[in-house]
This record gives structure tokens, C-alpha cells and sequence, in this order.
């Protein structure tokens, strides 16, 4: 080895030690981490119009949360759905009118220019559903220009398309008691209008072919319209009972409804216009439970309120575990064998609405949250099998069980297709989403190329690589590569994501680096390599190709490349040379990265996530692998 490389080596090194004593000095008393999981101000927005609307909005609150929310209008007076980001329509909406509510005038100057900016995208009309029934519970939008969803779904068996479980969890667990607000269709109005965001209140409806599934649910949704204002509804009080049963059967432990958003607000709505008292303990539960999820902190212009769509401990701590392991932190180590205890804690040993369609499947595995063991996820459970396995822990029966029995479940968990989506098997009916309420998010969870690649890298790395589903995954991987080489992310920004988690699942179940799927892989990210040295791809590319992977440098898509590369042999290429260099050159000195990008993806197209801790885990575990790989 030349001085040169001798030096650039220790220079590695150093960078590495720092880093994972930066991760180490994160973890919790209790032994997990969680970084902060950044949204956008439509969860700001919404927290107001909820407590508007229910009475308890307070003025401290408010002010904060106002503050936040003006601190992250964009320059043209729009709002973003992630950093870097386009004006967003509907977010830009909600945002203008929570200042409203918060006491911003329709003529102050950043509020006209928002304002400007709506009637230009063709006015509140054009906004997503989504927006107009939170206008509507104020009477600045009428209900009968919404579509209807009528509580009687509750009753479709789990055969019969429509029916709940069709949907995707998230989505599920959101229509539901909206199918309960959008019934009793209340109206509480603000003493102010929106008259400035109307493009055109007098517009004529497009006519909508109605030999296509988009128009003959058009057309059933006039339908329900008119049975909805029938004077006789013997089934509907009853089937709104049913709905408030099935939604009280979901709350979890810490007052939510599986741990995000959209469901828990909802679902505290449809319960208060039920009926149910603000000191009845579900409700009670829901608000303390969301205290848990704001963020205060004080700025220099004062102090600020923002709140979390969601928090992700157990996929942080699975993957600060794998990469302190990475990094050849000990496996007896202290801050390692904590993160097991709490790991071991959050093991979900009872059945979930995954068990609709795979009854006979044992329970296993892990969710996402602190809280959510009615949806354990197949992308955590894989991750934390990964970590788990590489820890000498004192009680080494109490993980092996732990682990057999997440990979058994997620065995069972496999489409027919032979891949995995995230929370259900087999959630693939597109139909779903022809329904005129569907404009916004994903609302169904097939297989993805991320999440059947974290699956197959669990099943190989339990020595199961030969069995029938790993191979199955692995064909599946197979068949899912995009023409360009690379694979398409679902849960993260994009296709540099997807490529970086399938080729270490290809090589780690068997598939030679020289195959030609993953040397494909490695062409295309070289091809896409920055001229700095690192790997970046904007949001954008969910919907326009021109920005697939494109994109400013970031250090967890840098890692993500170069673990994609590490796995299939390029540890002496240039390319994995000048992407180290880059996380070396760009570490700050406490041994972090800054990431103000939005890395993470919750729904392609519609909504993004910067998960604060992504941008150390991945690149300890770059950084790692890297100076662990043999020399030639």
C-alpha cells in the first residue's frame, strides 16, 4: 500500500470512528433510536382544523404552529411537499387557510402571493379531496360536491371486491370513519371564507366516460348521493356503530391509530361526531397520544410547533444496529445488546388484520412504531432479523425464537406473485383505485422491489437462500428490473433506493456479481454517479422520468450507492472511491452529514419523509462494509 493510500485509509478510518461515535451518543436510556421523521406542514395545517373544529384549539398553539408554518412558505409564497420541492396545490391551500385561522390577513404579502399561486393551479376546486372534506367540515366547501362513502362497506366480506381490507392498511384505517364523517356531513363555520382561493366557482363538471371504471364509480357515487338523502336508511345508524367498533378495536396502546396521522385524526373525528365525549377514554387517549408526537422548538423568531406524521424507532434502531455492526463494533457491545433488549420488547406475538388473508400464518415480526401491533410490517421485521442476528446476546434461545418466529411469518406474508408488500399479502386489487375518492396517496400495498429484497436478504442471511420463497423472491427481483438497470423504490427516493437494496439481496442469495441483472445494476449507477462524487435523486422522479436518478448528492443515497457496489465487487472502482471520498470531504465534525433533502417516501408522487437518522445509519454502514471488504 503507497503512503497515499495508507493515508486515505486512516483518514476512512478516523471519519468512521467518528460517526459511529455520533450514532452511539444518539441512542436513548431505553436502548432504541428515532430520529425525527419530517413531513410537511399539511400535518400543522390539519392538528389546527382539528382542533378548531372540536373546540379546543388554544392560542399558544396556534401562534407556534403558525410560526412553523410560515417559516417553510417557499419564496414564490407556496408551500412544498418535501425540501427542494415544487409548490404543492393542496398543501399550499391547507396552509393558507390554518393562517387564516391563526389571524394572517387574506392582504398580507406573503399570503396574496400563496393566494396567486392557488387560482394559478385553477383554484381550491382543483385541490385533492382530501383538502376539500377538511373545508367542507367548515362549510367552505359544500358535501354534496365530495364523493360519498357509505358506512355500509363495513359490511362487504373480505372476498368481495371494495371491501376494507382491499385497501392498504394505512388506507383502511382512514376510510373507515371517514366513511362516518362523510355521512353525518357536519358543518361548523369560520368566521371567515375563501373566496380568494376560488378560480372559478361556476365551473361546468367534465363529462366522464362512463364505460371506464373511473366513470361508473362516477356515476355509483351519484347514486349513493341520492340514497344518502332517502328518509329511510334502516342499515346506515347501524353499520356507523359497526364502523365506530371496528375503529376502537384498532387503537393501540399509545392512544393512535396505527401510529400516523391521516387514521388518528379521522378516527378521533368520527368518534366525536358520534358522539363520543372528550373524557371517554379512546378519545382522551387519541389526544394525549398526539402530545407524543409534537415537536417544540424554540427559533429565532420564537418558538415553533410542528408535528410528526409518524415516528419509526424500530426501523431506526434495526438499522443503527446493522450499522454499528457494519462499522466492527463488537457484538457483545453495550449500546448493541440495549438495542436487542428493546428490540426483543417490541416483538408483536398476536394477530393483525394481515391474518384476513393469511389466517393460518403465525404471528411474528415487528412494526414500524412504538405502537402499531395490529400492523407489524415485513420491511422492519427483515431489518431487525438482520441486526439481531449479528449480536451475541446473553440470552441467545430468547433471540433465536424471536427470529424464527419473524421468519415464519414472513414466509407466510409472500403474495402469490412471489414478492412482498409492506403490511398485508396479496393487497394488489387495483380496483380500488378507480374510486373518485382515491386522488391522493397510495391506497393499495403490493409487492415492491425494496421490500422483497430486504425479505430475500433475511431469508439468505438465515441460511435460507435455497428454500422455495427466498428463490421465488429472488425471480420476482428478477422480472422487476426496469430496462435501465435499475429497480424502482417504493419506500424510498427512488430508484437509487430500490437498486441499492436489490443488489445486495441478489448476491446475497446466491446470484453471482457477474450476472448480468446486476452488473446492469452497477452500469446504471455509474451512469448516475454526480460529478462531485456522490449519488442524489429528487422526489420528481416518482412522476417525471427526467429526474430519475437525478439529484442533488445526499449522504444516505451515496451510501445506498455504494453499498449496491460493495455488494457486487467494486470495491476498487473509481466510482466507489470518489463516493467515499464524498462522505468523507462532507462529514461535519461531530461525525454527522447534513441531509435537508426528503430521502424517504410514503406515498409515491403525493408524500415524502426526511428521516433525520438516515443520514448517519446508512452511511456508517457504507462507510463500514467498505473498510471491512477485503483487499485484492
Amino acid at each position: 500500500m503507497t503512503q497515499i493510500a495508507s493515508e486515505a485509509v486512516a483518514v476512512e478510518k478516523l471519519a468512521l470512528e467518528r460517526a459511529v461515535a455520533h450514532l452511539k451518543s444518539l441512542q436513548t436510556e431505553g436502548g432504541w433510536w428515532k430520529g425525527e421523521l419530517e413531513t410537511n406542514v399539511t400535518m400543522d395545517a390539519e392538528d389546527l382544523l382539528l382542533r378548531e373544529f372540536l373546540g379546543i384549539r388554544s392560542e399558544v398553539d396556534t401562534e407556534e404552529a403558525a410560526r412553523w408554518i410560515r417559516s417553510r412558505q417557499r419564496e414564490d409564497g407556496t408551500w412544498a411537499t418535501f425540501y427542494g420541492g415544487p409548490g404543492d396545490l393542496s398543501t399550499t391551500i391547507e396552509a393558507w387557510v390554518a393562517l387564516r385561522l391563526a389571524g394572517d390577513e387574506p392582504d398580507a404579502s406573503h399570503m396574496r402571493a400563496a393566494a396567486r399561486f392557488v387560482l394559478d393551479r385553477g383554484g381550491v376546486e382543483a385541490g385533492r379531496v382530501f383538502t376539500r372534506i377538511w373545508l367542507a367540515l367548515f362549510g367552505l366547501w359544500s358535501w354534496d360536491e365530495l364523493p360519498n362513502m357509505p358506512p355500509e362497506l363495513i359490511y362487504l366480506p373480505s372476498w368481495f371486491p371494495l371491501n376494507v381490507y382491499d385497501w392498504a392498511c394505512w388506507a383502511r384505517q382512514t376510510v373507515v370513519p371517514l366513511t362516518i364523517v362523510a355521512t353525518l356531513r357536519p358543518v361548523r363555520p369560520l368566521p371567515f371564507g375563501i373566496e380568494e382561493l376560488r378560480a372559478n366557482p361556476g365551473r361546468e363538471r367534465k363529462f366522464v366516460r362512463p364505460w371506464t371504471w373511473s366513470g361508473a364509480f362516477h356515476y355509483l357515487d351519484k347514486t349513493l348521493h341520492t340514497y344518502a338523502r332517502l328518509p329511510v336508511q334502516p342499515m346506515r345508524k347501524r353499520a356507523m356503530r359497526e364502523a365506530a367498533e371496528w375503529i376502537l378495536a384498532r387503537q393501540e396502546a399509545d392512544g393512535s391509530w396505527g401510529g400516523i396521522q391521516p387514521p388518528w385524526v379521522y378516527s378521533l373525528l368520527a368518534l366525536h361526531l358520534l358522539g363520543y365525549p372528550m373524557n371517554h377514554p379512546a378519545v382522551k387517549a387519541g389526544f394525549e397520544g398526539l402530545e407524543g408526537f409534537v415537536i417544540r422548538e424554540d427559533t429565532p423568531e420564537g418558538r415553533v410547533r410542528r408535528l410528526e406524521a409518524c415516528q419509526s424507532p424500530v426501523w431506526d434502531t434495526g438499522l443503527a444496529a446493522i450499522a454499528l455492526s457494519d462499522a466492527g463494533v463488537p457484538a457483545d457491545d453495550p449500546a448493541l445488546l440495549k438495542a436487542t433488549d428493546w428490540l426483543l420488547g417490541e416483538e408483536i406475538r398476536q394477530p393483525g388484520d394481515w391474518a384476513v388473508r393469511r389466517p393460518a400464518t403465525p404471528p411474528g415480526g415487528w412494526a414500524f412504531e412504538f405502537a402499531n401491533d395490529v400492523y407489524p410490517d415485513t420491511d422492519d421485521t427483515a431489518e431487525v432479523v438482520l441486526a439481531l442476528r449479528r449480536v451475541s446476546h446473553p440470552d441467545g434461545p430468547r433471540v433465536k425464537e424471536a427470529i424464527e418466529r419473524a421468519v415464519t411469518w414472513s414466509q407466510g406474508m409472500q403474495s402469490a406473485d412471489g414478492g412482498w408488500g409492506a403490511f398485508d399479502a396479496d393487497n394488489t386489487r387495483t380496483l380500488t383505485m378507480s374510486l373518485p375518492f382515491c386522488d391522493f396517496g397510495a391506497v393499495i400495498d403490493p409487492p415492491s422491489a425494496d421490500v422483497t429484497a430486504h425479505v430475500v436478504e433475511m431469508l439468505a442471511a438465515v441460511g435460507l437462500s435455497g428454500g422455495t420463497e427466498c428463490r421465488r423472491g429472488v425471480g420476482w427481483l428478477l422480472e422487476a428490473q426496469e430496462e435501465d438497470g435499475s429497480w424502482y423504490g417504493r419506500w424510498g427516493a427512488n430508484h437509487v433506493y430500490g437498486t441499492g437494496a436489490v443488489v445486495p439481496a441478489l448476491v446475497a442469495a446466491g446470484v453471482p456479481a457477474s450476472a448480468e441483472p446486476v452488473r446492469r445494476a452497477v452500469a446504471w449507477l455509474a451512469a448516475h454517479q454526480n460529478p462531485d462524487g456522490g449519488w442524489g435523486e429528487d422526489l420528481r422522479s416518482y412522476r417525471d422520468p427526467a429526474w430519475v436518478g437525478k439529484g442533488d448528492s445526499t449522504a444516505s443515497q451515496t451510501a445506498w450507492a455504494l453499498m449496491a457496489l460493495l455488494a457486487a465487487g467494486e470495491r476498487e472502482s473509481s466510482g466507489v472511491e470518489r463516493g467515499v471520498r464524498w462522505l468523507v470531504q462532507t462529514q461535519r465534525e461531530d461525525g454527522g452529514w447534513d441531509e435537508p433533502q426528503f430521502t424517504g417516501t410514503g406515498f409515491p408522487g403525493d408524500f415524502y419523509i426526511n428521516y433525520h437518522l438516515y443520514r448517519i445509519v446508512f452511511p456508517v454502514s457504507a462507510l463500514g462494509r467498505y473498510l471491512r471488504a477485503e483487499q485484492p
